[in-house]
């Protein structure tokens, strides 16, 4: 049987066009180790700030927040323009070196924790936990908890666009008011 050339023309069209949108809108987050992360920071010309995903492999809400939060197209292109991406298990078994410091992994109660983990999370061990760094690796906030993908991404542009340098979190988000 034979197609007439029109239809298989616009069927070849409809595919392309499929296909190309399909790879615009599925970006995907490029996730790095610390070590990664620490390098690029310290070569980089202009390096970007680092963003940091503390995870732990029993917790139902980072695996929702990857695929929810993480996974959405607008989250994923804004966070790979401007963060360099750190996945962190906060029970971690290796060693971590931060500012002249090692941290370690310490066996606790049922499962331990790693002191990075904790460090960043400023002793609160809760899942998830993101974390912002500046371009220099200072802290500029732990946020605590699942986040949807448009709350996310607010949060991530008040660091990601410097707005916290000249606006308090109230005053961004119309809290304030």
């Amino acid at each position: 049987m034979k197609i007439p050339t029109t239809y298989a023309l616009k069927f070849v069209l409809f595919l392309f066009i499929g296909l190309t949108a399909t790879n615009i809108s599925a970006q995907e987050v490029k996730w790095l180790s610390w070590d990664e992360a620490a390098e690029l920071v310290a070569t980089e010309k202009n390096p970007k700030k680092i963003f940091i995903d503390v995870y732990t492999d029993w917790c139902g809400w980072c695996k929702k927040m990857d695929k929810d939060t993480f996974q959405d197209s607008q989250v994923a292109a804004y966070m790979a323009d401007n963060f360099y991406m750190v996945k962190l298990d906060g029970e971690g078994k290796d060693p971590i070196d931060f500012k002249g410091k090692t941290y370690k992994f310490i066996p606790s109660g049922k499962k331990g924790y790693h002191e990075f983990a904790a460090a960043l999370m400023q002793g609160r061990m809760s899942y998830p936990t993101t974390i912002f760094l500046d371009e220099e690796m200072n802290m500029l906030s732990p946020v605590p908890g699942y986040q949807k993908p448009e709350p996310f991404l607010n949060i991530a542009k008040y660091f990601g666009d410097n707005i916290y340098k000249d606006q308090d979190w109230k005053t961004y988000t119309g809290e304030g008011k």
